[in-house]
């Protein structure tokens, strides 16, 4: 028995997938596990976007899925995106930049072999041509480690594909904004439900944008309270150092509630129904003031009528007597305003 040849045992191949639960991203785990390699779903989670749709994704397709919480870094970048923004506050270049490079530290961390993405050459003409593509690989510092599946037959051939730890030739060439092969693969790798490519984060939505846009503007320090709150209310420049943020309902009322600190000024109308309203960092006799008309002015209480305010800061409660500002006279100041509002 002691002369007997054992076999060598050869080492799995693994893999790190960039895994948003689109088809894309789908498709692609499945081309690689076709070819018989190990893949970890990585997804991420900020102020901005959630982990849901990629969870849900993960399970369909069979797959662990690691959730990594990048607000810190994801904000500073945000702040100062090297390549600058999209339509919106999206800048869809340095976020995807962040996110191969943070894959590719647990890649390393890990002891994985390389990373995929559902990237398709073309499908976003300004992040996804091949020179964009090569510059967030470079910028992100692990080129020779990623590979994009659906169109590495388009691509420069990557260091797992040159090792052989995956084959090229089973790969894909997908290029462009349709859609037709990545439907008939999902078809194909029984894929019956999956995600619509657009929307999901928030830095795509124009309101939201506005608002955030405005926040950088008069915040030198932007914390994840302050993201929280772009999400609810009308939110009404009053001047360069403040807002009033306005609970449209009861939900939303809550939530300011919730996220209030000692230092904000909490504000509501006494004696008639109306919404909870939010001062950031509080604001001076003459601000609380005006926030408190327009407070008024979203209540039940009478036009025209003197109305009690109940105005807290920290400890302190104190009650003012306005009366309702004037809608026309402050909507031209709302910060990312609705339609109808």
């Amino acid at each position: 028995m002691g002369n007997e040849a054992h076999p060598i045992l050869k080492k799995p191949i693994k893999v790190l997938a960039l895994f948003s639960g689109g088809l894309d991203s789908s498709i692609a785990v499945k081309v690689i596990q076709d070819q018989g390699i190990e893949v970890l779903g990585v997804t991420f989670t900020t102020p901005f976007f959630g982990a849901e749709k990629a969870e849900e994704a993960a399970r369909r397709v069979g797959i662990p899925l690691l959730i990594l919480d990048i607000t810190e870094e994801h904000l500073a970048m945000v702040k100062a995106p090297r390549y600058g923004y999209g339509r919106n506050m999206n800048p869809c270049i340095d976020c995807h930049t962040l996110m191969f490079r943070i894959t590719g530290r647990q890649m390393e961390e890990r002891g994985f072999d390389f990373i995929i993405s559902g990237e398709v050459l073309g499908q976003r003409p300004m992040s996804q041509n091949k020179q964009m593509l090569h510059v967030v690989a470079k910028n992100a510092g692990y080129e020779p480690y990623i590979l994009r599946p659906l169109s590495a037959k388009l691509l420069p051939a990557t260091l797992p594909e040159k090792e052989g730890k995956v084959d090229r030739d089973r790969l894909l060439d997908i290029h462009g904004r349709g859609r037709k092969r990545q439907m008939e693969l999902a078809v194909h790798y029984g894929i019956m439900e999956y995600a619509n490519p657009a929307g999901g984060c928030l830095l795509t939505d124009p309101m939201f944008s506005k608002r955030l846009r405005d926040l950088f503007t008069h915040e030198k320090e932007t914390l994840v309270r302050d993201i929280e709150l772009l999400k609810v209310g009308r939110h009404i420049r009053l001047d360069g150092k403040t807002k009033v943020i306005v609970g449209r309902k009861k939900a939303e009322n809550t939530v300011l509630l919730d996220l209030s600190r000692p230092e904000d000024a909490v504000i509501s109308v006494r004696d008639f129904p109306g919404p909870v309203c939010l001062v950031p960092h509080g604001g001076d006799e003459k601000t609380l003031e005006e926030a408190a008309a327009i407070c008024a002015s979203y209540s039940d209480a009478p036009p025209e009528a003197e109305i009690v305010v109940r105005c807290r800061v920290g400890q302190d409660t104190r009650f003012v007597t306005v009366k309702a500002a004037s809608k026309e006279a402050f909507q031209n100041r709302m910060i990312g305003r609705e339609a109808g509002e």
